[in-house]
């Protein structure tokens, strides 16, 4: 090539970004959508938002009829295709189920979980489905999340919560519910109570670690996957946290099953003893000295599976019910006539004697319906699992006419479900639990492609019942003791993790309720 040619292709260069970024200051103001550049795609955009980024998606879907193609950078594998959209989301998590894995770039994304119950696939998944199941779902085992619950309240944070409008101290109700589901998780999980929640509130290295991995995580989302694979080789920046959580969480998990191996070790008796305890990992490990007796050993997970498993429920568990526990609390303070009908709900049907109510079984909280529709109306604005990932194994088309390639990145919003007009009608903004009460005056069910905050279809959550139960009754213990008062000022964002977390936190003042029991 000739030099004089040189200053040609430079002018041509220069013509040709002055045209684009013409084109993008006409658009700007009008319209959410982001820009496409040359070379780097829409990622200016993403980065510009990254700080609001489920919003920046809400409006991106609302704009475009809930769904959306990005394209990211050139050669950097970030193309994706973004949707809200109910029928879409039905084909993939149910009609199409077998088509839609999670992809190969899900594992990467979220190697911390190993092999465990999340990132599994075909026969590993559903072995693992099958064997926990049962375990769940088993009454014993529900009401033994209800006594586990009431307990960590009443000796763990309602003293703390006590002592705090006793002081006049503002607390962050976040940090509180956080260090609450950790160690109920633990509890329910793995039989051992880590005993994070305290008046002193001391910082837990374990919750700590959670932390790390899941700003880590949400991090590996909005860069190029060669950007975090060079941090982590070098190990630097949020790879480095990732690494040391990595070690902490395993190391943690190795010594509690050997712990429990060893206990049980000196147990000699049959399989459905009570004394040995009602946990996830008592469970499992009582199952498998049957499966032994009847030479079995095939059906029996690995000791790293099962061990990848116990994290991956401990995270779901621990991360989850503390983000629902935390927008709810906050949506009722922020709506106090909605707060007002909750707490009489609770005063009215359960046995509340000067200002407290002693929990005895888990069918009592079952029977507050309003309760229960206000849970899943903040679920339905705050899904803790605001992303999912899927790809498609084989082209497929999507009921919105999208095609797809194979292992396409497919990104459903579930934040941005709840707030579309298309779907919950023009108050879909406002926090309104009355839309969930059928003209009986029972629970309306919504379908679960369009009330996703437990997923949908085979991988539906295993533990919704579950999260009910822990919600009910902390909200019943609470309400009917305390008063929370929003800081004025303070903002309420949603933090940039991959569990929908509050930023800053909720901070509140505690008081005593002056409600009294209704006669």
């Amino acid at each position: 090539m000739a030099i004089t040619e040189y200053p040609q292709i430079l002018c041509a260069i220069i013509c040709l970004l002055f045209i684009y970024y013409r084109n993008w200051r006409g658009r700007k103001g009008k319209t959410s959508l982001p820009f496409n550049w040359p070379v780097i795609g829409m990622m200016p955009d993403l980065f510009q938002q990254v700080h609001r980024v489920q919003d920046f998606l809400a409006d991106i879907l609302q704009e475009s009829g809930g769904t959306f193609e990005f394209k990211g950078p050139w050669f950097a594998n970030m193309n994706m295709l973004f949707t809200s959209d109910p029928a879409n989301i039905n084909y993939i998590l149910s009609k199409n189920f077998s088509n839609f894995p999670k992809g190969p770039d899900f594992e990467k994304i979220f190697d911390i979980l190993g092999e465990g119950i999340f990132n599994a696939e075909s026969e590993s998944w559903l072995n693992q489905r099958k064997a926990i199941m049962p375990l769940v779902n088993h009454q014993e085992f529900q009401k033994f999340v209800g006594i586990t619950s009431w307990n960590k309240l009443e000796n763990g944070l309602i003293p703390v919560l006590e002592h705090s409008a006793k002081l006049d101290m503002e607390v962050d109700l976040q940090q509180l519910f956080t260090k609450f589901t950790f160690d109920c998780t633990c509890i329910v999980v793995l039989g051992h109570d880590p005993a994070s929640l305290g008046i002193d509130l001391a910082e837990n290295p374990l919750e700590k670690a959670f932390i790390d991995a899941e700003e880590a995580i949400f991090y590996r989302h909005v860069v190029p996957e060669i950007c975090w694979k060079i941090q982590r080789w070098l190990q630097v920046g949020t790879e480095k946290k990732l690494t040391k959580a990595h070690d902490s969480l395993h190391r943690f998990l190795t010594n509690q099953i050997s712990d429990k191996s060893e206990k049980l070790k000196g147990i000699n008796q049959t399989v459905s003893s009570q004394d040995e305890g009602l946990d996830l990992l008592t469970s499992y490990m009582k199952a498998v000295r049957g499966l032994k007796q009847e030479n079995r050993a095939s059906d029996i997970f690995s000791q790293k599976v099962w061990q990848d498993t116990l994290l991956n429920l401990v995270f779901a568990g621990k991360d989850t019910i503390a983000a629902g526990l935390t927008w709810f609390f906050w949506l009722l303070a922020t709506n106090p006539i909605e707060e007002n009908i909750v707490r009489q709900e609770i005063l009215s049907n359960l046995h509340v004697k000067e200002g407290r109510w002693q929990f005895s079984n888990i069918e009592e909280v079952k029977n507050l319906v309003y309760l229960h529709a206000a849970i899943c109306e903040s679920l339905r604005l705050f899904p803790p699992v605001a992303l999912q990932h899927k790809a498609p194994v084989m082209v497929d088309t999507l009921p919105s006419g999208h095609h797809m390639k194979p292992n396409t990145k497919t990104v459903l919003s579930f934040y941005a479900m709840g707030r579309m007009e298309t779907i919950w009608g023009r108050d879909c903004l406002e926090f309104r639990p009355g839309r969930w009460i059928s003209e009986k005056g029972g629970i309306r069910h919504e379908p679960s492609f369009k009330f996703t905050a437990f997923n949908a279809g085979p991988r539906s959550c295993l533990g919704k019942e579950i999260s009910f139960i822990q919600m009910k009754i902390v909200a019943a213990a609470l309400l009917c003791q305390f008063q929370f008062q929003v800081l004025q000022g303070h903002p309420i964002i949603p933090s940039e993790s991959v569990i929908l977390h509050m930023k800053h936190g909720l901070k509140v003042k505690v008081s005593r309720t002056s409600v009294r029991q209704p006669i």
